[in-house]
């Protein structure tokens, strides 16, 4: 397996561009497949999780053709991918594919909507909580879809095509807002989705379904309304810039110090964090261009903060979050209320010298002068970046095991820290 070693101490100064966020991407991919016209998604990483959601759709029998690197682009520069649903040959999603990634488990939605049946693996590929699918397939059976459970794999059917309805989430979830949404577009009727998940990331799949012939209203807020129509159809549509990429870099640079221009980093997408880091002693300024994020040799003040659906603090940043509190003077308390365990990174944090003890849902982490470079390994995507914001400020040189992690959602992260002053680079395999 590929290592990444970091040798710390560098602040970091230049441009890093901000890709396609991941987590628009996929959805917006799954989606293309309410159509049997061509959709074409500009702006999309070059991600492991890309590249196998491809390989899914293409088990479906969706064609798909991703433009290569030009003259002038970067490693970095965002795909374009065109996805023609036109030729669907199998609602089967099997276990060898679904079990590698979660978000697959949402072509659930388009398959029983345009189709009228799906069978689909129950979900895997993450190791951060049970995060149970109870919820997207309440949503479905809101709108008329009959669903199984038969070795493992989900039966969803509606010969007689989907009735809008009115769904009510106990909690707010992502996935069951990506789902319901997508499903609803094609069913008969209104839906109406209540304690609707408000992340930039739902608003951007709405603006494509829109694009492609659906009326949503509401996306963004608490309660979206579809009304259904018979058929969508192709078009172009940009994925967003990715926020939680945004959040890490400038984390980065608030570990290491030092003056980066996020290009890209749109702040409405990450206010509570950009507020988190200004009271910890970051200067983070809007430009025409990005974000700047700059701070100089001061100590890192501790704050507390605890996870909540956007717009408050992203999970997806807690462990980012708790790697910059392990230089912070004083102590901070990290509370978790997305995913249960979602601590995992501790141990290996401490690998470096953290002080961080755990108290049920919440962390306290005491500041420490400094962090020795360590040999530690990454447990799930948003840990293992955290291990290599650590790395970039620890004395010494770090090693990190198990970066496929990595692969699945930074782009080309080695190459945008390294040109920003960094001394990190990627060891290959034998």
């Amino acid at each position: 397996m590929d290592r990444i070693r970091i040798t710390g101490g560098a602040p970091l100064q230049g441009t890093i561009p901000i890709s396609g966020a991941k987590n628009a991407a996929l959805p917006l991919m799954i989606a293309a497949m309410l159509t049997g016209d061509t959709v074409e998604l500009r702006n999309v990483p070059r991600l492991a999780d890309v590249g196998l959601l491809l390989r899914i759709l293409g088990n479906h029998g969706v064609d798909h053709t991703v433009t290569g690197k030009r003259p002038g682009q970067t490693a970095e520069t965002g795909q374009t991918i065109r996805l023609d649903a036109s030729s669907v040959i199998d609602t089967c999603a099997p276990y060898e594919l679904v079990s590698r990634m979660r978000a697959s488990f949402w072509v659930i939605a388009p398959l029983v909507a345009r189709f009228g049946e799906a069978c689909v693996s129950m979900p895997g590929g993450c190791a951060i909580g049970t995060r149970p699918v109870d919820l997207l397939l309440m949503a479905l059976e809101r709108l008329g879809v009959t669903i199984g459970i038969d070795g493992g794999n989900v039966l969803a059917k509606a010969p007689k095509g989907l009735r809008g309805a009115e769904i009510t989430f106990p909690k707010v979830t992502v996935s069951g807002t990506h789902v319901a949404l997508m499903a609803a577009t094609l069913a008969e009727g209104q839906t109406v989705i209540d304690n609707a998940a408000r992340e930039p990331e739902v608003v951007d799949l709405a603006d494509c379904l829109n694009k492609m012939g659906a009326r949503v209203t509401g996306a963004g807020t608490s309660r979206i309304v579809i009304e259904g129509v018979s058929r969508l159809h192709g078009t172009t549509h940009t994925v967003m810039p990715d926020r939680i990429e945004t959040g890490t870099y400038a984390m980065a640079v608030a570990m290491t110090g030092g003056d980066v221009l996020l290009e890209g980093g749109r702040p409405e997408y990450l206010q509570s964090a950009i507020d988190v880091l200004r009271q910890v002693g970051v200067e983070i300024d809007p430009t025409n261009e990005g974000l700047r994020v700059r701070r100089d040799g001061a100590r890192l003040r501790a704050v507390d903060i605890t996870t909540d659906p956007f717009p408050g603090f992203p999970t997806d940043l807690q462990a980012q979050f708790m790697a910059l509190m392990t230089r912070a003077q004083g102590t901070s308390r990290i509370r978790e209320t997305i995913f249960e365990n979602r601590f995992m990174h501790v141990q290996e944090l401490a690998r470096f010298g953290a002080q961080i003890r755990l108290d049920g849902d919440a962390a306290m982490v005491d500041g420490v002068e400094m962090l020795k470079g360590a040999p530690v390994m990454a447990t799930d995507l948003r840990a293992s970046v955290s291990l290599v914001i650590a790395g970039l400020a620890a004395t010494g040189d770090t090693e990190i095991h198990r970066v496929y992690h990595l692969d699945r959602g930074f782009e080309a992260l080695e190459a945008k820290l390294s040109r920003c002053g960094a001394s990190i680079e990627r060891l290959r395999a034998a």
